[in-house]
Protein backbone atom coordinates (compact mmCIF):
# COMPACT_ATOMS: atom_id res chain seq x y z
CA UNK A 1 0.00 0.00 0.00
CA UNK A 2 1.14 3.80 -0.86
CA UNK A 3 2.48 5.62 2.09
CA UNK A 4 0.12 8.69 1.87
CA UNK A 5 2.18 11.92 2.90
CA UNK A 6 0.20 14.88 3.85
CA UNK A 7 -0.09 16.39 0.21
CA UNK A 8 -0.63 13.76 -2.20
CA UNK A 9 -2.58 13.68 -5.35
CA UNK A 10 -3.08 11.49 -8.63
CA UNK A 11 -0.31 12.09 -11.61
CA UNK A 12 -2.28 11.85 -14.98
CA UNK A 13 -1.69 9.99 -18.20
CA UNK A 14 -3.28 9.42 -21.35
CA UNK A 15 -2.92 6.90 -24.01
CA UNK A 16 -4.40 7.55 -27.86
CA UNK A 17 -5.14 5.44 -30.78
CA UNK A 18 -6.09 3.16 -28.33
CA UNK A 19 -7.32 -0.50 -29.87
CA UNK A 20 -10.70 -2.33 -28.45
CA UNK A 21 -11.32 -1.01 -25.10
CA UNK A 22 -12.61 -4.40 -24.17
CA UNK A 23 -9.56 -6.41 -24.77
CA UNK A 24 -7.45 -3.89 -23.33
CA UNK A 25 -9.21 -4.14 -20.13
CA UNK A 26 -9.78 -8.03 -20.07
CA UNK A 27 -5.80 -7.83 -20.59
CA UNK A 28 -5.27 -5.17 -17.45
CA UNK A 29 -7.29 -7.67 -15.42
CA UNK A 30 -5.40 -10.94 -16.59
CA UNK A 31 -1.90 -9.70 -15.25
CA UNK A 32 -3.52 -7.60 -11.89
CA UNK A 33 -2.94 -8.92 -8.72
CA UNK A 34 -5.57 -8.51 -5.86
CA UNK A 35 -6.86 -5.99 -5.08
CA UNK A 36 -8.03 -4.45 -8.40
CA UNK A 37 -11.54 -4.22 -9.68
CA UNK A 38 -12.98 -3.76 -13.26
CA UNK A 39 -16.21 -2.44 -14.05
CA UNK A 40 -17.96 -1.16 -17.34
CA UNK A 41 -20.50 1.27 -17.95
CA UNK A 42 -21.81 2.91 -20.89
CA UNK A 43 -18.97 1.62 -23.31
CA UNK A 44 -16.55 2.75 -20.32
CA UNK A 45 -14.39 0.58 -18.52
CA UNK A 46 -12.47 1.97 -15.47
CA UNK A 47 -9.77 0.00 -13.79
CA UNK A 48 -8.45 0.02 -10.70
CA UNK A 49 -5.87 -1.76 -8.59
CA UNK A 50 -3.90 -1.56 -5.44
CA UNK A 51 -5.09 0.31 -2.15
CA UNK A 52 -4.42 3.82 -1.29
CA UNK A 53 -7.62 3.50 0.91
CA UNK A 54 -9.71 1.07 1.91
CA UNK A 55 -12.95 0.71 3.57
CA UNK A 56 -14.56 -3.14 4.83
CA UNK A 57 -17.83 -3.00 6.78
CA UNK A 58 -18.54 -5.72 9.43
CA UNK A 59 -21.55 -6.87 10.98
CA UNK A 60 -19.92 -5.02 14.02
CA UNK A 61 -17.34 -2.61 12.72
CA UNK A 62 -15.97 -0.64 10.00
CA UNK A 63 -12.57 -0.55 9.45
CA UNK A 64 -10.30 1.87 7.06
CA UNK A 65 -6.57 1.42 6.19
CA UNK A 66 -4.60 3.87 4.73
CA UNK A 67 -1.03 4.81 4.69
CA UNK A 68 -1.43 6.41 8.22
CA UNK A 69 -2.51 2.74 9.82
CA UNK A 70 -6.03 1.56 10.17
CA UNK A 71 -8.81 2.85 11.98
CA UNK A 72 -11.80 0.77 13.69
CA UNK A 73 -15.41 2.07 14.20
CA UNK A 74 -18.08 0.00 15.80
CA UNK A 75 -21.09 -0.69 13.36
CA UNK A 76 -23.65 2.39 14.66
CA UNK A 77 -27.69 2.03 13.21
CA UNK A 78 -27.17 3.99 10.57
CA UNK A 79 -23.78 1.52 8.89
CA UNK A 80 -24.21 3.23 5.02
CA UNK A 81 -23.97 6.78 6.32
CA UNK A 82 -20.71 5.70 8.57
CA UNK A 83 -19.41 4.50 5.59
CA UNK A 84 -20.49 7.43 3.40
CA UNK A 85 -18.66 9.63 6.00
CA UNK A 86 -15.80 7.87 6.33
CA UNK A 87 -15.11 7.46 2.71
CA UNK A 88 -15.41 11.79 2.16
CA UNK A 89 -12.71 11.15 4.18
CA UNK A 90 -10.00 9.70 1.82
CA UNK A 91 -7.70 12.68 1.18
CA UNK A 92 -6.78 11.83 -2.88
CA UNK A 93 -8.78 14.70 -4.29
CA UNK A 94 -11.50 13.44 -7.55
CA UNK A 95 -11.64 10.06 -5.95
CA UNK A 96 -13.49 7.11 -7.23
CA UNK A 97 -14.07 3.59 -4.86
CA UNK A 98 -14.49 0.74 -6.07
CA UNK A 99 -16.14 -2.85 -4.69
CA UNK A 100 -18.75 -4.93 -4.12
CA UNK A 101 -22.03 -5.25 -1.36
CA UNK A 102 -22.72 -8.85 -0.14
CA UNK A 103 -26.01 -9.81 -0.61
CA UNK A 104 -26.15 -10.33 3.71
CA UNK A 105 -26.05 -6.98 3.85
CA UNK A 106 -29.35 -7.25 3.32
CA UNK A 107 -29.41 -8.94 6.72
CA UNK A 108 -28.35 -5.93 8.23
CA UNK A 109 -30.05 -3.31 7.07
CA UNK A 110 -33.45 -5.05 7.36
CA UNK A 111 -33.19 -5.93 11.09
CA UNK A 112 -32.34 -9.68 10.72
CA UNK A 113 -28.84 -9.60 12.61
CA UNK A 114 -29.41 -13.28 13.55
CA UNK A 115 -28.97 -14.13 10.21
CA UNK A 116 -25.65 -11.74 9.01
CA UNK A 117 -23.14 -14.45 10.19
CA UNK A 118 -19.59 -13.24 10.31
CA UNK A 119 -18.48 -12.57 6.57
CA UNK A 120 -17.45 -8.43 5.48
CA UNK A 121 -20.31 -6.99 4.24
CA UNK A 122 -19.03 -4.55 1.85
CA UNK A 123 -15.81 -3.70 0.91
CA UNK A 124 -14.37 -0.83 -1.05
CA UNK A 125 -10.90 0.43 -2.55
CA UNK A 126 -10.01 4.14 -3.56
CA UNK A 127 -7.06 2.60 -5.96
CA UNK A 128 -3.65 3.47 -5.98
CA UNK A 129 -3.33 3.38 -10.19
CA UNK A 130 -6.46 3.73 -12.47
CA UNK A 131 -7.38 3.39 -16.40
CA UNK A 132 -10.56 5.10 -17.92
CA UNK A 133 -10.70 3.28 -21.20
CA UNK A 134 -13.25 4.02 -24.32
CA UNK A 135 -12.85 3.49 -27.67
CA UNK A 136 -10.39 5.53 -29.01
CA UNK A 137 -8.45 6.66 -25.85
CA UNK A 138 -7.81 5.81 -22.43
CA UNK A 139 -6.74 8.06 -19.15
CA UNK A 140 -4.66 7.12 -16.52
CA UNK A 141 -3.96 8.16 -13.24
CA UNK A 142 -1.63 7.04 -10.42
CA UNK A 143 -0.45 7.98 -7.04
CA UNK A 144 2.79 7.30 -7.22
CA UNK A 145 4.06 8.85 -10.82
CA UNK A 146 6.78 6.55 -11.19
CA UNK A 147 3.95 4.25 -12.21
CA UNK A 148 2.82 5.90 -14.94
CA UNK A 149 5.25 4.80 -17.51
CA UNK A 150 4.80 0.79 -16.87
CA UNK A 151 0.53 1.94 -16.71
CA UNK A 152 1.04 3.59 -20.15
CA UNK A 153 2.59 0.63 -21.82
CA UNK A 154 0.53 -2.00 -20.43
CA UNK A 155 -2.23 -0.39 -21.84
CA UNK A 156 -0.34 -0.17 -25.18
CA UNK A 157 0.95 -3.28 -25.08
CA UNK A 158 -2.13 -6.09 -25.80
CA UNK A 159 -2.78 -8.72 -26.77
CA UNK A 160 -5.90 -9.48 -24.93
CA UNK A 161 -6.43 -12.84 -23.37
CA UNK A 162 -6.53 -15.55 -25.47
CA UNK A 163 -10.40 -17.02 -25.00
CA UNK A 164 -9.69 -20.40 -25.98
CA UNK A 165 -12.48 -23.29 -26.29
CA UNK A 166 -15.21 -23.42 -23.40
CA UNK A 167 -16.00 -26.27 -21.35
CA UNK A 168 -19.35 -28.03 -21.27
CA UNK A 169 -21.63 -27.92 -18.50
CA UNK A 170 -24.57 -29.31 -17.00
CA UNK A 171 -26.64 -26.82 -15.71
CA UNK A 172 -29.15 -29.74 -14.47
CA UNK A 173 -26.97 -29.65 -10.66
CA UNK A 174 -29.53 -29.65 -7.70
CA UNK A 175 -32.42 -29.92 -9.47
CA UNK A 176 -34.62 -31.93 -7.32
CA UNK A 177 -33.72 -29.90 -3.98
CA UNK A 178 -34.38 -26.64 -6.01
CA UNK A 179 -37.89 -27.55 -7.11
CA UNK A 180 -38.68 -29.00 -3.75
CA UNK A 181 -37.73 -25.50 -2.08
CA UNK A 182 -40.13 -23.61 -4.93
CA UNK A 183 -42.97 -25.88 -4.15
CA UNK A 184 -42.00 -25.05 0.05
CA UNK A 185 -42.25 -21.24 -0.74
CA UNK A 186 -45.03 -21.50 -2.91
CA UNK A 187 -46.90 -22.69 0.07
CA UNK A 188 -45.85 -19.95 2.26
CA UNK A 189 -46.82 -17.33 -0.24
CA UNK A 190 -50.53 -18.87 -0.59
CA UNK A 191 -50.19 -18.98 2.97
CA UNK A 192 -49.64 -14.94 3.10
CA UNK A 193 -46.11 -15.03 4.72
CA UNK A 194 -45.03 -13.29 1.82
CA UNK A 195 -46.00 -12.24 -1.91
CA UNK A 196 -42.87 -13.04 -3.46
CA UNK A 197 -39.53 -14.80 -3.19
CA UNK A 198 -36.14 -15.14 -5.49
CA UNK A 199 -34.91 -18.43 -4.58
CA UNK A 200 -31.35 -19.54 -6.43
CA UNK A 201 -29.40 -22.66 -6.38
CA UNK A 202 -25.46 -23.36 -7.15
CA UNK A 203 -23.96 -24.92 -10.00
CA UNK A 204 -20.53 -25.96 -9.15
CA UNK A 205 -17.58 -25.72 -11.76
CA UNK A 206 -15.52 -29.19 -11.69
CA UNK A 207 -12.49 -27.59 -12.97
CA UNK A 208 -10.12 -24.32 -12.78
CA UNK A 209 -11.32 -21.61 -14.67
CA UNK A 210 -9.20 -18.73 -16.75
CA UNK A 211 -11.30 -15.74 -14.75
CA UNK A 212 -10.03 -12.89 -17.95
CA UNK A 213 -10.38 -15.19 -20.81
CA UNK A 214 -13.48 -15.82 -19.68
CA UNK A 215 -14.79 -12.34 -19.05
CA UNK A 216 -13.35 -11.38 -22.53
CA UNK A 217 -15.42 -14.01 -24.45
CA UNK A 218 -18.84 -13.97 -21.92
CA UNK A 219 -18.87 -10.11 -22.80
CA UNK A 220 -18.70 -11.05 -26.47
CA UNK A 221 -21.58 -13.38 -26.51
CA UNK A 222 -23.89 -10.85 -23.71
CA UNK A 223 -25.48 -7.52 -24.01
CA UNK A 224 -25.22 -6.42 -20.35
CA UNK A 225 -26.58 -3.55 -18.30
CA UNK A 226 -23.06 -3.51 -16.34
CA UNK A 227 -19.92 -6.02 -16.61
CA UNK A 228 -17.22 -6.45 -13.82
CA UNK A 229 -14.37 -8.36 -13.05
CA UNK A 230 -12.49 -8.10 -9.75
CA UNK A 231 -10.31 -9.88 -6.85
CA UNK A 232 -10.45 -8.41 -3.59
CA UNK A 233 -8.22 -10.57 -1.62
CA UNK A 234 -10.94 -12.89 -0.87
CA UNK A 235 -13.83 -12.91 -3.37
CA UNK A 236 -13.06 -13.35 -7.53
CA UNK A 237 -15.64 -12.71 -10.30
CA UNK A 238 -16.51 -11.95 -13.17
CA UNK A 239 -20.05 -11.23 -14.12
CA UNK A 240 -22.66 -9.70 -17.07
CA UNK A 241 -25.14 -7.89 -14.91
CA UNK A 242 -28.62 -7.65 -16.15
CA UNK A 243 -29.45 -4.59 -14.55
CA UNK A 244 -28.43 -1.96 -11.63
CA UNK A 245 -29.84 -1.90 -8.01
CA UNK A 246 -29.63 1.41 -8.14
CA UNK A 247 -27.69 4.63 -9.90
CA UNK A 248 -27.13 7.95 -8.36
CA UNK A 249 -26.12 10.73 -10.60
CA UNK A 250 -23.77 13.99 -9.30
CA UNK A 251 -27.09 16.34 -9.07
CA UNK A 252 -28.98 13.44 -6.86
CA UNK A 253 -31.27 11.72 -10.05
CA UNK A 254 -31.59 8.11 -8.52
CA UNK A 255 -32.52 5.46 -11.00
CA UNK A 256 -33.25 2.28 -10.46
CA UNK A 257 -34.06 -0.89 -13.18
CA UNK A 258 -35.73 -3.80 -11.89
CA UNK A 259 -36.40 -6.38 -14.54
CA UNK A 260 -38.52 -9.46 -13.97
CA UNK A 261 -40.29 -11.65 -16.22
CA UNK A 262 -37.99 -14.19 -18.30
CA UNK A 263 -38.03 -16.03 -21.40
CA UNK A 264 -34.93 -17.87 -23.34
CA UNK A 265 -33.62 -16.38 -26.18
CA UNK A 266 -32.37 -19.42 -28.69
CA UNK A 267 -31.00 -17.03 -31.26
CA UNK A 268 -34.30 -18.68 -33.69
CA UNK A 269 -35.33 -15.24 -34.54
CA UNK A 270 -39.34 -16.52 -34.97
CA UNK A 271 -38.87 -18.73 -31.48
CA UNK A 272 -37.48 -15.65 -29.69
CA UNK A 273 -40.15 -14.14 -31.32
CA UNK A 274 -42.62 -15.91 -30.17
CA UNK A 275 -41.36 -16.39 -26.72
CA UNK A 276 -41.27 -11.97 -26.75
CA UNK A 277 -45.03 -12.11 -27.00
CA UNK A 278 -45.45 -15.09 -24.69
CA UNK A 279 -43.91 -13.40 -22.23
CA UNK A 280 -45.71 -10.01 -23.06
CA UNK A 281 -48.77 -11.76 -22.13
CA UNK A 282 -47.88 -14.29 -19.37
CA UNK A 283 -50.04 -12.97 -16.52
CA UNK A 284 -47.62 -15.00 -13.65
CA UNK A 285 -44.69 -12.79 -15.55
CA UNK A 286 -46.96 -9.52 -15.55
CA UNK A 287 -47.80 -9.91 -12.00
CA UNK A 288 -44.42 -11.02 -10.77
CA UNK A 289 -43.19 -7.90 -12.97
CA UNK A 290 -45.25 -5.24 -11.96
CA UNK A 291 -45.70 -5.59 -8.29
CA UNK A 292 -41.50 -4.93 -8.28
CA UNK A 293 -41.69 -2.26 -10.34
CA UNK A 294 -44.54 -0.67 -7.29
CA UNK A 295 -42.52 -1.65 -4.72
CA UNK A 296 -39.19 0.35 -6.40
CA UNK A 297 -41.53 3.07 -6.42
CA UNK A 298 -42.52 3.17 -2.95
CA UNK A 299 -38.89 2.50 -1.81
CA UNK A 300 -37.80 5.79 -3.83
CA UNK A 301 -40.48 7.62 -2.01
CA UNK A 302 -38.38 7.10 1.25
CA UNK A 303 -35.29 8.85 -0.20
CA UNK A 304 -36.98 10.98 -3.05
CA UNK A 305 -39.16 14.33 -3.32
CA UNK A 306 -42.50 12.49 -3.80
CA UNK A 307 -43.65 14.55 -6.61
CA UNK A 308 -40.28 13.80 -8.92
CA UNK A 309 -41.07 10.28 -8.77
CA UNK A 310 -41.76 8.61 -11.68
CA UNK A 311 -42.07 5.12 -14.28
CA UNK A 312 -40.28 6.52 -17.38
CA UNK A 313 -39.78 3.25 -18.60
CA UNK A 314 -42.70 0.26 -17.80
CA UNK A 315 -42.56 -3.48 -19.24
CA UNK A 316 -40.22 -3.39 -22.62
CA UNK A 317 -38.29 -6.58 -23.38
CA UNK A 318 -34.33 -6.21 -22.71
CA UNK A 319 -32.24 -8.76 -24.01
CA UNK A 320 -29.61 -9.94 -21.73
CA UNK A 321 -27.11 -12.94 -23.03
CA UNK A 322 -29.35 -15.99 -23.07
CA UNK A 323 -32.82 -14.94 -21.67
CA UNK A 324 -35.16 -11.70 -22.69
CA UNK A 325 -36.90 -10.21 -19.49
CA UNK A 326 -39.61 -7.62 -18.80
CA UNK A 327 -38.09 -4.41 -17.76
CA UNK A 328 -38.60 -1.06 -16.51
CA UNK A 329 -37.22 2.09 -15.32
CA UNK A 330 -38.16 4.23 -12.23
CA UNK A 331 -36.35 7.25 -10.74
CA UNK A 332 -36.75 10.12 -8.30
CA UNK A 333 -35.05 13.50 -7.32
CA UNK A 334 -33.16 13.23 -3.91
CA UNK A 335 -34.87 14.75 -0.86
CA UNK A 336 -32.75 17.63 1.05
CA UNK A 337 -30.37 15.90 3.20
CA UNK A 338 -30.59 12.72 1.43
CA UNK A 339 -27.70 11.29 -0.28
CA UNK A 340 -26.71 8.24 -2.84
CA UNK A 341 -26.00 6.02 0.06
CA UNK A 342 -29.48 6.44 1.24
CA UNK A 343 -30.61 5.28 -2.04
CA UNK A 344 -28.38 2.28 -1.92
CA UNK A 345 -29.55 1.84 1.67
CA UNK A 346 -33.43 1.88 0.07
CA UNK A 347 -33.03 0.22 -2.70
CA UNK A 348 -30.37 -2.91 -1.74
CA UNK A 349 -31.32 -5.94 -1.95
CA UNK A 350 -32.76 -5.47 -4.94
CA UNK A 351 -36.33 -6.27 -4.90
CA UNK A 352 -35.52 -8.70 -7.72
CA UNK A 353 -33.02 -10.72 -6.10
CA UNK A 354 -34.65 -10.85 -2.78
CA UNK A 355 -38.84 -10.23 -2.99
CA UNK A 356 -41.57 -9.11 -1.29
CA UNK A 357 -41.66 -8.22 1.42
CA UNK A 358 -38.00 -7.79 2.06
CA UNK A 359 -37.45 -8.58 5.18
CA UNK A 360 -39.90 -11.71 4.75
CA UNK A 361 -38.38 -12.76 1.71
CA UNK A 362 -34.85 -12.46 3.56
CA UNK A 363 -35.56 -14.72 6.08
CA UNK A 364 -37.26 -16.96 3.39
CA UNK A 365 -33.73 -17.24 1.38
CA UNK A 366 -32.35 -17.50 4.82
CA UNK A 367 -34.58 -20.36 5.69
CA UNK A 368 -34.19 -22.18 1.89
CA UNK A 369 -31.13 -21.81 0.62
CA UNK A 370 -28.07 -24.23 2.13
CA UNK A 371 -25.60 -21.33 1.69
CA UNK A 372 -25.25 -17.68 2.07
CA UNK A 373 -25.07 -15.89 -0.78
CA UNK A 374 -21.71 -13.46 -0.87
CA UNK A 375 -21.73 -11.53 -3.51
CA UNK A 376 -24.39 -13.50 -6.00
CA UNK A 377 -27.70 -10.87 -6.00
CA UNK A 378 -25.24 -8.23 -4.01
CA UNK A 379 -23.41 -5.65 -5.70
CA UNK A 380 -20.62 -4.31 -7.78
CA UNK A 381 -20.13 -0.67 -7.38
CA UNK A 382 -18.04 2.44 -8.22
CA UNK A 383 -19.10 5.50 -5.72
CA UNK A 384 -17.08 9.23 -7.03
CA UNK A 385 -16.64 12.13 -4.93
CA UNK A 386 -18.57 14.05 -6.73
CA UNK A 387 -21.67 12.68 -4.71
CA UNK A 388 -22.75 9.91 -7.67
CA UNK A 389 -23.08 5.85 -7.15
CA UNK A 390 -23.39 3.57 -9.62
CA UNK A 391 -24.56 -0.14 -8.58
CA UNK A 392 -24.67 -3.34 -10.44
CA UNK A 393 -26.95 -6.84 -10.09
CA UNK A 394 -24.61 -9.28 -9.31
CA UNK A 395 -26.14 -12.28 -11.77
CA UNK A 396 -24.93 -14.13 -14.40
CA UNK A 397 -21.18 -14.16 -13.01
CA UNK A 398 -19.25 -16.49 -11.81
CA UNK A 399 -17.43 -16.95 -8.89
CA UNK A 400 -13.92 -18.15 -7.49
CA UNK A 401 -13.21 -18.70 -3.81
CA UNK A 402 -11.02 -20.74 -1.47
CA UNK A 403 -10.04 -22.91 -4.64
CA UNK A 404 -13.67 -23.56 -5.65
CA UNK A 405 -15.52 -21.72 -8.87
CA UNK A 406 -19.46 -21.71 -8.86
CA UNK A 407 -22.26 -20.50 -11.08
CA UNK A 408 -25.50 -19.62 -9.38
CA UNK A 409 -28.58 -18.71 -10.69
CA UNK A 410 -32.82 -17.69 -9.23
CA UNK A 411 -35.94 -17.54 -10.62
CA UNK A 412 -38.92 -15.41 -8.86
CA UNK A 413 -41.46 -17.50 -7.09
CA UNK A 414 -45.32 -16.25 -6.74
CA UNK A 415 -48.08 -17.81 -5.66
CA UNK A 416 -48.61 -19.21 -9.89
CA UNK A 417 -44.95 -20.48 -9.85
CA UNK A 418 -45.16 -24.40 -10.82
CA UNK A 419 -41.26 -25.90 -9.39
CA UNK A 420 -40.40 -26.98 -12.81
CA UNK A 421 -40.73 -23.53 -15.08
CA UNK A 422 -38.61 -21.95 -12.32
CA UNK A 423 -36.11 -25.02 -12.47
CA UNK A 424 -35.92 -24.21 -16.29
CA UNK A 425 -35.73 -20.70 -15.99
CA UNK A 426 -32.55 -20.75 -14.29
CA UNK A 427 -30.83 -23.09 -16.92
CA UNK A 428 -31.89 -20.46 -19.45
CA UNK A 429 -30.12 -17.71 -17.26
CA UNK A 430 -27.21 -20.09 -16.44
CA UNK A 431 -26.22 -20.47 -20.10
CA UNK A 432 -25.57 -17.01 -20.17
CA UNK A 433 -22.50 -17.51 -18.17
CA UNK A 434 -21.81 -20.96 -18.65
CA UNK A 435 -21.45 -21.19 -22.52
CA UNK A 436 -18.12 -19.20 -21.72
CA UNK A 437 -16.17 -20.72 -18.93
CA UNK A 438 -12.84 -21.16 -20.27
CA UNK A 439 -10.81 -23.49 -18.38
CA UNK A 440 -7.35 -22.82 -17.43
CA UNK A 441 -4.17 -24.04 -18.66
CA UNK A 442 -1.05 -24.74 -16.56
CA UNK A 443 0.63 -21.10 -17.96
CA UNK A 444 -2.30 -19.49 -16.57
CA UNK A 445 -0.61 -17.73 -13.79
CA UNK A 446 -0.66 -14.22 -15.23
CA UNK A 447 2.28 -12.31 -16.20
CA UNK A 448 4.68 -11.74 -13.53
CA UNK A 449 4.65 -8.91 -11.36
CA UNK A 450 7.94 -6.96 -11.19
CA UNK A 451 8.81 -4.82 -7.83
CA UNK A 452 7.00 -1.84 -9.68
CA UNK A 453 4.60 -3.40 -11.63
CA UNK A 454 1.45 -1.27 -11.46
CA UNK A 455 -1.48 -3.61 -12.51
Amino acid sequence: MTTLSDRFDYRAGAVAALGDPLAVAASLAKGATAPYVLFERGGQWSFGSGAAYELLLHPDRIEVRSGSGTTVTPTGPDPLQQVAELLAECPLPGWRAYGWAGFELSYLLHGLPGLIGSEPLLHLIVPEREVRCREGEAALRAVDPGDLPALEALVAEGPAPAPGRPLELDESESGEQYRKAVAAAVDDIRAQRLQKVILSRIVPVPQDIDLAATYLLGRRGNDPARSFMLDLGVHRAAGFSPETVVEVDPDGWVSTQPLAGTRALSGDADADRGRHEELLGDPKEIFEHAISVKAACEELYTMCERDSVVVNEFMTVRERGSVQHLASRAGGQLAPGRNAWHALAGLFPAVTASGLPKAAACTTIHQYENSPRGLYSGAVLTVDADGSLDAALVLRTVFQRDGRTWLRAGAGIVEHSTPEREFEETCEKLRSTSRFLVPSTPSDTGRPAGPRRPA
